[in-house]
């Protein structure tokens, strides 16, 4: 991570949705720090907190719930968001095609139940494991080998062929919503706990997450308000779009006691193609993007040489944050982490 004075499928799924239909209309063919203890035991400023979620994001790894690995409770009947109702009787082979939901199960304590994982799944436990995508699309046939007893998805979880032919292989699918706000995380982790027999976990992974959610955001400093810009940038493809509504990020930014200079600019779609006028407009303090969308450009001294950028105070004064892409927008167990750094990161004077 980067700080200065200076889709692939880590967007959110609902965002690399959107993004990708900006990127279509543009060329006309195309997600739990607190160490084993809990927020009571995490430092209490903002550059304490942020330096020691950085430290654990360097981990790239998740922190299990304390205690012993929950028991599932089955068999369990519950919703699944396309449609359906879902019996789950077996979670001892759990294939969850979503990294964000990788990291709940893991951090739920079921890790060593997990036979397989999507390509968004990379942190350090998961890595282990056989990957049953390419190019983002999941490959029923891989799926089948590893005889998994449950699948997690997501609305976004494609193509439908291969879902079908896993659920009709007797394989039970519980399809969830994305997540793409930092309300969806505890939402998010109530439906995977409660889909894998565990949902006493799931609260108590829930409230240790409103527990550091609520002590990061207890650092805000009193009247600091600063405008900050999402930008989505991939500077071998020439594509830059600034985060407006829904990116995700603006939740983010909102819940780090800033606002997100696109939706207060008037930018009501996930991502705008950026253009200097809208620079000029949302006239941002700050930059915020992810790690390899800063690189593409060049760092900070490419960033502020594409036009318009250098024009903001952002760009004047080289306020630019970037944090990993598999982290920041993950909306899982880590985003309490990212919070800590942003609200820090963000509130600099």
């Amino acid at each position: 991570m980067r700080v200065s004075g200076r889709p692939p499928r880590t967007l959110p799924h609902r965002g690399v949705a959107a993004l990708a239909l900006t990127l279509a209309l543009l060329t006309g063919a195309c997600a739990g720090h607190s160490g084993s203890s809990g927020a009571d035991s995490w430092p209490s400023s903002a550059s304490a907190r942020a330096a020691a979620a950085t430290e654990q994001l360097a981990k790239n790894s998740v922190v299990p719930l304390e205690g012993e690995a929950p028991t599932p409770q089955l068999p369990v009947t519950v919703d699944s968001s396309d449609g359906r109702r879902v019996t789950v009787q077996d979670a001892s082979r759990i294939l969850p095609l979503n990294g964000g939901i990788a990291e709940i199960v893991f951090t739920l304590g079921l890790g060593d139940d997990v036979v397989g994982r999507d390509i968004t799944a990379t942190f350090e436990e998961a890595k282990k494991l056989p990957q049953v995508t390419k190019a983002h699309d999941v490959s029923a046939e891989s799926v089948l080998s590893l005889h998994p007893t449950v699948v997690l998805a997501d609305t976004d979880t494609g193509p439908s062929e291969a879902v079908e032919q896993i659920r009709d292989a007797g394989v039970p699918v519980v399809v969830l919503d994305p997540a793409t706000r930092l309300s969806d995380v505890t939402t998010r982790t109530t439906r995977v706990a409660e889909a894998l027999g565990v949902p006493s976990a799931g609260k108590a992974l829930n409230s240790r997450m409103k527990k550091e959610l609520a002590a990061a955001r207890a650092t805000v400093p009193e009247g600091s308000r600063p405008k900050v810009a999402f930008l989505y940038m991939r500077g071998s493809a020439a594509v830059y779009l600034i985060g407006g509504k829904g990116s995700g990020a603006d939740s983010l930014i909102e819940a780090a006691g800033a606002v997100d200079a696109g939706v207060d600019s008037g930018l009501d779609r996930p991502f705008t193609p950026l253009t200097s006028e809208a620079l000029v407009t949302a006239r941002p303090d700050v930059i915020l993007m992810m790690a390899k969308g800063l690189d593409s450009v060049g760092g900070i001294d490419g960033l502020v040489g594409i036009p318009g950028i250098g024009q903001t105070p952002a760009g004047a004064n080289r306020r630019v944050v970037d944090l990993e892409d598999g982290v920041l927008l993950s909306f899982g167990p880590r985003t309490p982490l990212v919070i800590d750094i942003l609200v820090d990161r963000i509130h600099r004077t």
